[in-house]
């Protein structure tokens, strides 16, 4: 069964009240694909929750939309869409059954996967540094179905041999439903290839847009792993500014006549704010005014906290434009499972599937099938929805003790720059020690944490403001309450010292 996330639904507020609003967002939604037939929607008390309107409301629209025969239900089940749009079948196709050695073996994975949790368990919190950045919660990760997932595919013959150089059918055809449900991302699976992370996804596809010497634009503060990505591909740089008033500044696209310009806009790394429809909508015009290309990192979009996510860039422009409008949609599981987890994905145009996998098989190849089988299975049972549920409410959680506990040691000394969302608290203050002196300092008591600095191209230093100098990016994902605490008591004896 599969499951819809409110994902990036969002009501207009220009409609006359936030009922037909919310009628005409799903009506949407149901209309173009992208919440698919025999789906399950929300709750009336989870959407009612999520787009902070009254329960009321969400009842009346589902009654409205049951009448219309978009929408029925089922009792004690909720309800599910009803209406048949042309080729939503496509993406619905049953996975491969396990075979009978896998089910017979459940006792025995059951058993063996909790012995695994509680030693993990054990030895996460043990050898866990606080503040660490891009690791998510390894303890909350539902080692138990994910293992059962995994080992049910383990043993099938039939995917035993070589995957296919473009990845798994059933991981693309469920990351298609996914990403469409939940992203608006125009993502049919023939379009999407799988990767060993987004690492590689990234370098395949700037391998595939890029002459040597041609200029790319990226954001400044950055993605340095992107940067050496760049410069392995001998492209030239050049940066889009942030302030923190109005945060990613694209106005040098204005006179910029490189290749490609690469963004994080759902949640920019690390600053994590987002660029606001206008500002994508400028970006895709110029892409397609200049026959250049937008690479869109979909970093942390999936944990947004106070704000409704705003669309993809790629499915705004593919609305615009069509399917070939020159975006490549990147999303790796890395961050919403595990980093041991090493599968990404690229959504890319269909003029350029064919070159992207021609570079895919020269650099490595195949990714592992057996892993993706599970995580397709993972999907369509609707666990990795329920885990990314789970992981918002308790991100948001740890997010606003962190900003609480910066609060009560610092007061208004340290303001938080960063947005309500992703897997770390970004923040600087007013004076003091530089960022560099703190970190070594912390280092010293066993606590890992990243200097605002340290994501700038240092040739570019000077056209940043002082601050920055005064600033540190902490993550909390796979930070306890008491490692927080830990940590910053730890930091407010540096400031005094």
């Amino acid at each position: 069964m599969q499951l819809i996330d409110v994902g990036d639904l969002s009501l207009n507020p220009t409609m006359p009240s936030k009922q037909s609003a919310l009628y005409s967002a799903i009506q949407e939604k149901i209309l173009s694909g992208q919440w698919p037939t025999k789906a399950k929607l929300p709750s009336s008390r989870l959407l009612a929750q999520e787009l902070m309107v009254s329960r009321n409301t969400v009842t009346a629209v589902y009654e409205q939309l049951k009448a219309e025969g978009y929408i029925e239900s089922r009792r004690g089940a909720g309800f599910f869409i009803q209406l048949v749009n042309p080729e939503s079948y496509l993406l619905t196709q049953p996975l491969d059954a396990a075979n009978t050695a896998a089910q017979a073996s459940q006792t025995k994975q059951t058993v063996h996967a909790k012995l695994t949790k509680t030693t993990h368990t054990l030895n996460v919190r043990e050898k866990n540094r606080p503040f660490a950045t891009g690791v998510p919660d390894l303890v909350a990760f539902p080692y138990r179905k994910w293992t059962r997932a995994l080992q049910s595919h383990a043993d099938r013959l039939a995917i035993a041999g070589q995957n296919d150089i473009q990845g798994s059918h059933n991981l693309r055809a469920a990351l298609s439903e996914y990403l469409s449900i939940s992203r608006s991302v125009d993502a049919p699976s023939h379009r999407i290839i799988t990767t060993l992370g987004a690492q590689q996804a990234l370098y395949i596809a700037m391998s595939a847009v890029l002459e040597r010497g041609d200029e790319v634009m990226m954001e400044n503060p950055g993605y340095v792993q992107m940067r050496k990505v760049l410069n392995r591909c001998d492209a030239t740089l050049s940066y889009l500014p942030f302030s923190i008033e109005n945060g990613v500044d694209i106005s040098p696209l204005e006179t910029f006549e490189g290749k490609a310009i690469y963004l994080t806009p759902s949640n920019q790394y690390p600053m994590g704010t987002s660029i606001d429809t206008n500002r994508r909508k400028q970006c895709i015009d110029w892409a397609v005014r200049k026959q250049r290309w937008v690479i869109e990192d979909d970093y942390d979009s999936e944990f947004q906290f106070a704000n409704r996510p705003y669309p993809s860039l790629q499915g705004l422009a593919a609305k615009f434009y069509g399917a070939e409008a020159n975006v490549i949609y990147i999303g790796t599981f890395s961050k919403t499972l595990l980093p041991a987890i090493r599968v990404g994905y690229m959504v890319v145009p269909e003029s350029l599937v064919e070159k992207c996998l021609n570079i895919k098989d020269a650099i490595g190849g195949d990714t592992p099938i057996h892993v993706e089988e599970a995580l397709a299975e993972f999907i369509r049972s609707g666990d990795y929805l329920r885990h990314i549920r789970r992981m918002r409410n308790l991100y948001q959680g740890k997010q606003q003790f962190f900003v609480e506990q910066l609060r009560e040691k610092f007061g208004d000394h340290v303001e938080v720059l960063s947005q309500d969302a992703g897997l770390h608290v970004t923040f600087r203050w007013k004076s003091g020690p530089d960022a560099i002196t703190v970190k070594h300092a912390l280092a010293e008591q066993g606590i890992t944490i990243r200097t605002l600095d340290y994501y700038c191209d240092p040739k570019a230093m000077n056209t940043m403001e002082e601050w920055i100098h005064r600033a540190l990016v902490a993550g909390f994902g796979n930070s306890s309450r008491e490692d927080i605490v830990t940590g910053i008591n730890a930091l407010a004896e540096c400031m005094k010292a």
